[in-house]
Order: C-alpha cells, then sequence, then structure tokens
C-alpha cells in the first residue's frame, strides 16, 4: 500500500539494507560550468551504486524484508533492475532469474550475467518480459520482485532521498527521471513536499505524464533511447498515488536533449551516464526546466550502464 512509504518507514528500511549499500557522493556544480546562468546545483551520483544504478537499494529491500522461498526470486526487467537483483541475490545466496526484452543494453546484459543470474530474453519491451516473469513464479514458486510497483521496492528507493536531505540539507528542488515511478515515489515520500519533486521523462515514454493529465495509470508509448531504463508500459499504481500528492509536475525531454546530457556530463564532469541516467540532467541543460534567481536545483544521476566508447563518436 502507498501509505506504508513513508518517512518512518523509509527510515528503518534504510538502517536493514545500510550494510549492502554504497552512500553516493554529491557532487556540487555551478549551472555556469555548462553555458546557463550561475546557479547553484548538487548531483546525486547514484551511478556509483553497486549494480550501476540506485536500483540495489529497492533489490536489498526486498530481499531483507520479505521471506524468499526456496525456489528462489525472479525479476523482469529492461536491465537496470535485473542487475540489482542479480546482485543482491548473488551477495546473499540466493538463486534469482532476471527476464529481459530484446531492448535490453549488451552492457546490463553482460552484468546481469557476470552477477550468477539466470538470463531470460523474451519479447521486444519490459512488459514482455514483466509477463514472462510472471509466467515463471506462478510456475515455480519463486518470489517476484517487482521493479517498481511494490512498497519494498519504494521503501528501498526512497533511501536515496535520505541520503541526499542529508548531504544537500539546503535543496529547493530535485529533478527525478521517471519510468515506471519507484525512484520518484520514493523520494517524494521521503521529502513528502518539503522540497519541490519535478519528473523528468522521455517525450517517447511520458507514463507519469499521461496518468496525471488521466487521473490514473494508463498506457503509454514506450519508445526513445531510454527505454530500456524509463518505458514500462504505464506508471505503477503505487507510485502514481504517491505522485499525484508530492510531485510538483513533469517535464519531457526529447531524445537529443538525453543524448546532449550524456555527452556534457562526460565532457565537462567525466561522469559517464546512460541515457536513463541522464535524462534529470537533461531537462536542466536543455532549458525544458529553468530554475528561477537563487533557487538551489538537485539532480538525480540515477544510472550508469553504458559503455563509454558510446561519447567518443568520430
Amino acid at each position: 500500500m502507498s501509505t506504508d512509504i513513508t518517512r518512518e518507514h523509509i527510515a528503518a528500511t534504510e538502517t536493514v539494507i545500510r550494510p549492502y549499500i554504497r552512500r553516493t557522493p554529491v557532487l556540487n556544480a555551478d549551472l555556469a560550468d555548462f553555458g546557463l546562468g550561475p546557479a547553484p546545483a548538487v548531483l546525486k551520483l547514484e551511478m556509483l551504486q553497486h549494480s550501476g544504478s540506485f536500483k540495489v537499494r529497492g533489490a536489498f529491500a526486498n530481499l531483507l524484508l520479505r521471506k524468499v522461498p526456496e525456489a528462489g526470486v525472479a525479476a523482469a526487467s529492461g536491465g537496470n533492475h535485473g542487475a540489482a537483483v542479480a546482485y543482491a541475490a548473488q551477495r546473499l545466496g540466493i538463486s534469482a532469474t532476471i527476464f529481459l526484452p530484446g531492448i535490453t543494453s549488451p552492457a546490463k546484459a553482460e552484468r546481469i550475467g557476470a552477477y550468477g543470474a539466470r538470463l531470460r530474453i523474451v519479447g521486444t519491451h519490459i512488459a514482455d518480459a514483466l509477463a514472462a516473469c510472471d509466467a515463471h513464479v506462478a510456475g515455480s514458486g519463486a518470489m517476484s520482485v517487482h521493479p517498481f510497483d511494490q512498497a519494498e521496492t519504494m521503501l528501498g528507493q526512497g533511501s536515496v532521498g535520505m541520503e541526499l536531505e542529508q548531504d544537500a540539507p539546503d535543496l529547493d528542488t530535485l529533478l527525478v527521471a521517471v519510468g515506471g515511478g519507484g525512484q520518484i515515489g520514493g523520494i517524494a515520500a521521503w521529502y513528502a513536499g518539503r522540497v519541490r519533486v519535478i519528473g523528468v521523462e522521455p517525450k517517447l515514454a511520458p507514463t507519469l505524464s499521461k496518468a496525471l493529465a488521466a487521473g490514473k495509470p494508463v498506457d503509454a508509448e514506450a519508445g526513445g533511447i531510454a527505454a530500456d531504463s524509463l518505458a514500462p508500459k504505464r506508471v505503477g499504481e503505487h507510485a502514481f498515488a504517491i505522485a499525484s500528492r508530492y510531485v510538483d509536475r513533469v517535464v519531457l525531454v526529447p531524445d537529443e536533449a538525453i543524448r546532449s546530457a550524456q555527452e556534457t556530463l562526460w565532457q565537462l564532469l567525466r561522469v559517464v551516464a546512460e541515457p536513463g541516467g541522464a535524462a534529470a540532467f537533461a531537462a536542466l541543460i536543455s532549458g525544458r526546466y529553468q530554475p528561477r534567481p537563487g533557487e538551489r536545483v538537485g539532480v538525480m544521476v540515477c544510472g550508469g550502464n553504458t559503455v563509454a566508447v558510446d561519447f567518443n563518436r568520430a
């Protein structure tokens, strides 16, 4: 239930998962470095987390807070959630089967295999992998670890908000990429309106935008360069309930802005981010989100499972 995803429960979950996750750093920058007006910006570098993204927080929350059956766990993912579950399962000695769609990047599939999980490639989109995972769970008795629409998943993801508030307590606004909504839901539940939370979605995968317009989760397009991390069929029910209350608004960014953000992060900061990981930053440097004078903005750089050569094309 979304009512269980509270600051108190997030703090309690953080205590449980703390021995298994990294406290990722923040990078203090000036927007003048990126050709924008002088203003402070704080980047939360969650691409430095175990398995390359924030997703490992929710993975450990599931495996440590729920009773895992002898059949182990199963997860469907565009890549990052699968890598996170595979990593957490490896650390805890649990068997894991991960279902991926054909759009998953080779870098993510290779990482999952390296963690020792059984890998299954099915269909084209994340929805196809979710359907195959559900069938596997029904037949095997494995525990499903949902990538976003699960209370434990969101409680784990909320711990990044707890860290960020401790390290950057004076933020006015936080830009957060949205796919299924687990990250923004957990973070928004932590801040509970005390910081302006802005969702950022690819124009070609507007899951939360469409849900807010319709007043409920609805099917959305699932395309674009960030499709392996930010393009489920629809936003999660739990995330929608929290976003409806605590997310200020959603900004849409085109693929070219996401690619530009990736390259800017690499060229100016030597930060490697995958498309989904750079989406929130894309809203800032493309001008889709324009800070007010004196506004202190935070940006989630939430994933780095890509190949660095992408940024050095001839």
